[in-house]
């Protein structure tokens, strides 16, 4: 959640970037208006938009998945049982969080008070098209919706102007520009970012209004109007303000520009680049702070039939579906193995394990089948399995000709000679189990999963890591139930040795594990 925050105040900085020193001297105000409308809606979009196109392309890989490592206090480290205190299992975050959004809301709720209060007190009078409101002693002079404030103190040569001024606001729907950042200021109250929009849009606001409202007399009357008092203000965010003193010098600025050459229209042309390179960063990076949601439901199995997809209820509860085929399933989108949530890597895990008994690693054949993962057309992700007839057909010829034909790809099924942990036989996967399962228990703090306020039982963590053709323990990842766990597991993971590569065909070659971790929490 924090990633994507920090995604979203990044892309409304470079939004409002790209206002401020292209399109903030334009007199292009409606324009300028739907863009700082529309940007900071983009910018909570945008983190989601992941382009396969853009994903960086990484060759292929070996994975083996090792066996689960069990982590209990009580048979690894002797362990004091401690209570939680209750400070400990607070999350302070969330309720400066909530206290902030309580806040934010009660200054809102406040504000609208006020509004309803003038219309209460006041004289009320309905005109065509909007209602008067007038406050006697004062010279405000503000709208909200069809709702036009107008302080009695303000000479009357200038009542109409000023009337005709906040129209324009009216009619344009001003205030619901305004009620936007409104509530985006409540759930976002700590980003400075929606402060800085909203300031900017009020003032486009009344660049409008003025463009409109001065046709109707000279530029250096309605000018000498807006001079002509010290006028004062309602201290209320999302009305829009005739007079607004920090506003006047910008708006005469403003109102003596010349129009804008249609040709500067094409700033706007600036975006294209910066939102394709916003889609390639959020759709190359990798959220590890986001978990997916899942749940069992009947599994469902899908084949290829008559050049359609086809499926069938199974007969269990799962947490992925399954496909089996020659070639890719239609209407599914592949995704990687990092995309699976925790409950969908244990389960494939498992099923990895049972094809593998099944399955003799040492064949030749057992690299013409290879295990890929896709996003079905129900929603559902699917563990697939490709049979590769050119690969059948290649090693039956090789095999009845008696020869060696080298394939360029090799199935992350099987691969000739493991990594080797230091201290083992070559390519021993067992020891190499066996010392990843020694290092955990030595290394890992296992007082750690007590002090964090976790409920009772089991808890699961995923842990991925690469070894690469040097050797080196490289990409370490962990899905854990607390982030405190999750920096311990990195920590423990990455403190492991340089290994020797793993060989296949031969040559040296990355290979990635995935480890389920138990760890009994009391």
């Amino acid at each position: 959640m924090i990633n994507y925050i920090l995604q979203v105040i990044l892309f409304q900085v470079l939004f409002l970037a790209i206002y401020d020193f292209f399109l903030s001297k334009e007199t292009f105000f409606t324009k300028n208006r739907w863009y700082l409308i529309s940007t900071p809606v983009l910018s909570f979009i945008l983190p989601f938009i992941k382009i396969p196109t853009f994903q960086k392309a990484v060759p292929q890989e070996f994975i083996i998945n090792l066996p689960e490592i069990v982590l209990s206090p009580d048979k690894v480290i002797q362990e004091v049982i401690q209570e939680t205190s209750f400070y400990q299992s607070i999350n302070y975050l969330d309720i400066l969080f909530w206290l902030g959004v309580s806040l934010f809301s009660m200054l809102f709720l406040v504000k609208l008070y006020k509004i309803a209060n003038l219309i209460r007190k006041y004289e009320v009078y309905k005109k065509a098209g909007y209602i008067l409101v007038l406050i006697p002693n004062q010279t405000k002079a503000f709208s909200f919706f069809n709702f036009i404030f107008l302080g009695k103190e303000i000479r009357e040569s200038q009542q109409a102007q000023i009337i005709e001024h906040e129209l324009v606001h009216s009619k344009q729907k001003h205030s619901l520009d305004l009620l936007f950042f409104e509530f985006l200021k409540i759930m976002m109250w700590f980003n400075p970012m929606i402060f800085m929009y909203q300031k900017r849009i009020t003032l486009v606001h009344e660049y409008i209004s003025d463009e409109v409202a001065a046709k109707s007399e000279t530029k250096e009357i309605y000018i000498n109007n807006l001079l002509s008092n010290f006028f004062q203000v309602e201290n209320i965010a999302f009305v829009n303000q005739f007079y607004k003193q920090t506003f006047i010098k910008k708006r005469i600025i403003m109102m003596k520009k010349t129009q804008s050459k249609k040709m500067n229209q094409l700033k706007y042309l600036v975006l294209i680049p910066v939102l394709a390179s916003m889609l390639f960063y959020t759709s190359c990076s990798e959220s590890t702070t986001s978990e997916v949601l899942v749940k069992k439901q009947i599994e469902t199995l899908f084949r290829l039939k008559d050049g359609k997809l086809v499926g069938k209820e199974g007969d269990k509860e799962t947490y992925l579906d399954s496909y089996i085929g020659l070639e890719s399933p239609l209407n599914a989108i592949e995704i990687s193995i990092d995309d699976l949530s925790k409950e969908e890597m244990q389960e494939f895990v498992e099923i990895d394990a049972k094809f593998k008994e099944r399955l003799n690693e040492k064949s030749k054949f057992s690299k013409i089948w290879s295990f890929k993962f896709y996003k079905m057309p129900n929603g559902r992700n699917a563990s697939a399995m490709i049979f590769n007839i050119d690969k059948y057909r290649e090693k039956v010829k090789t095999k009845n000709d008696n020869t060696t034909t080298e394939t360029e790809e090799v199935s992350f099924m099987s691969i000739d000679k493991a990594p080797t942990f230091p201290g083992c036989e070559s390519g021993d996967k067992d020891c190499f189990s066996k010392m990843v399962y020694k290092h955990f228990s030595r290394e890992f703090d296992a007082d750690l999963p007590n002090q964090l306020g976790l409920d009772a039982g089991k808890k699961r963590v995923f842990i991925a890591f690469k070894i690469n053709k040097e050797g080196n323990v490289v990409d370490v990842k962990a899905r854990a139930p607390h982030p405190k766990i999750k920096t311990e597991v990195l920590k423990v993971m990455n403190a492991l040795p340089k290994m020797i590569p793993g060989e296949d065909e031969g040559k040296k070659v990355d290979v990635k594990y995935s480890i389920p971790l138990t760890l009994l929490v009391e």
